[in-house]
């Protein structure tokens, strides 16, 4: 049976484009109806597109996936913009006041306004953090109501180059998409794994994707910063084919082996990985060593971020990690001893419940993007048409009845008469023409016709009679 009410959600993520279907259930949780992914690795990097025919291509393919499984057509998607030149950057406003005067909504959001419409260089404002107003000497969330002579805006400007998001609308344009809504997807994660306490005591939420970090800094339940470090667990994965290695055998042997922590016991024969080919092995300790090297550099830049943002001594609910590299073991762990934060947790899962089959969920973060565009849609993404509207019955009688249109027009009913009147007379002199002409035609024919005969001679019967009657009374018979 085709389902004809879901909410559908696009991720391009660097290694893989994940599109999804599903259904809100009535206690907050989601039913997922439709799933499938495509690899993006070679036409998607750091989080931006840079391939627009292949993207366009994929996109088609995950589309025509779930409508299979939907039975049903999809009408829009949400989509996440993400993507390396993703930061925030802070603006102030101020006004001055000609008096006392009241802070309207008015001023508040021509204030707001005022912030957009402030040109970055090559960059778009996709969307705004409002951090705090100042009124004379009071910070306030929100200032309407006050009364003072002068107020400072402190705004938190969400920007990207300007081609991250020309590149991804004319992706889904060349494929036919329409985007229900385009959401910043690190903002979209945070909604999916943080709580109301995480946010509101402060917290930094680190997004380990492929290609990316991201870092989030909340405090006061407001995003207070956000950056993309160009570096995932694929820097991971591209260290360990210096071994000699195949990338897909490099990112098996990471994920199966790999600790960013690891320790051999002293006295013991070296550990060993086994590769693909069983006949070949390589020491853990030469795969980690790589392993520990670049996960302390990752986690250092993101360390120095939070320092950066000024909220490094603020964050009394520590650090939450999600995304697929947060797998890696212990790298909770070395990002703890780095901070010197003692809360860290590890978001593998949103909070609000996903049910699905089991090999479709994935419980090691890498999930929680997707699944958090699903909670933020709030249209249905069904192609539902119009139905036709139904003829009016019509009495045949009515129907074959002329209708009177100068009923109520004394002028034009007369002029109709006259025009009818001047019809008449015209087709009546019409037939008589048509009927003299056939009559003349007929005549001419009769006459065409005698005159051929004349011209003729005798007919074969009159000869013949002529030809006898010499026979009879020729000279010999006449002697």
């Amino acid at each position: 049976m085709a389902t004809t009410e879901f909410i559908a959600a696009i991720e391009l993520g660097s290694s893989k484009i994940t599109g999804v279907a599903g259904r809100k259930s009535s206690d907050g949780s989601m039913q997922i109806l439709a799933y499938a992914q495509e690899d993006s690795s070679t036409f998607i990097r750091k989080g931006v597109v840079f391939n627009l025919d292949r993207t366009a291509q994929s996109l088609t393919s995950i589309i025509n996936q779930l409508e299979g499984e939907l039975k049903n057509s999809i009408a829009r998607v949400y989509v996440g913009i993400g993507g390396q030149s993703l930061r925030t950057v802070r603006n102030v406003i101020s006004r001055e006041l000609e008096e006392e005067t009241k802070i309207t909504e008015e001023l508040v959001n021509s204030i707001g306004d005022e912030n957009i419409a402030i040109p970055v260089v090559d960059m778009d404002i996709l969307d705004v953090a409002p951090q705090e107003y100042k009124v004379g000497n009071i910070l306030q969330a929100s200032p309407i109501g006050l009364i003072g002579n002068h107020i400072e805006a402190r705004f938190l400007n969400i920007v990207a180059r300007s081609s991250v998001k020309k590149n991804l609308e004319n992706c889904f344009a060349q494929a036919r998409i329409d985007i229900a809504d385009l959401l910043i997807a690190p903002l979209v994660t945070a909604n999916a794994v943080l709580t109301e306490s995480e946010r509101r005591s402060g917290c930094a939420l680190v997004d380990f994707g492929a290609d990316t970090t991201t870092v989030s800094v909340y405090k006061n339940n407001i995003l207070r910063f956000l950056t993309v470090l160009p570096l995932g667990g694929n820097s991971i994965t591209h260290d360990i084919t210096s071994l000699q290695l195949e990338e897909e055998e490099a990112e098996r042997l990471k994920i199966t082996y790999g600790d960013a922590l690891y320790e051999e016991e002293e006295n013991e024969e070296p550990a060993l990985c086994t590769l693909s080919d069983e006949n070949q092995t390589i020491e853990q300790d030469g795969l980690n060593n790589i392993v520990e090297s670049r996960a302390e550099e990752i986690v250092a830049n993101v360390w120095n971020q939070i320092q950066l943002s000024g909220y490094d001594d603020k964050l009394l609910a520590g650090i939450v990690m999600t995304g697929g590299g947060s797998a890696l073991k212990n790298l909770d762990e070395v990002l703890r001893r780095r901070a010197k934060v003692e809360k860290t947790r590890i978001a593998k899962s949103p909070r609000n419940t996903v049910h699905a089959p089991s090999e479709l969920l994935k419980k090691d973060g890498s999930q929680n993007t997707i699944f958090g565009l699903l909670f933020e849609g709030n249209q249905n993404c069904c192609l539902t048409e119009v139905a036709p509207r139904m003829a009016p019955k019509i009495d045949p009688e009515v129907f074959n009845k002329p209708a009177d249109m100068f009923e109520n027009d004394e002028e034009l009913r007369r002029q109709s008469e006259i025009a009818r009147k001047q019809k008449e007379e015209e087709d009546k002199v019409a037939r008589a023409a048509a009927r003299a002409a056939k009559e003349e035609a007929r005549i001419a024919k009769e006459e065409a016709k005698k005159e051929a005969k004349k011209n003729a001679g005798p007919s074969w019967l009159q000869r013949k009679i002529d030809s006898l009657t010499k026979e009879i009374f020729s000279d010999d018979d006449m002697k």
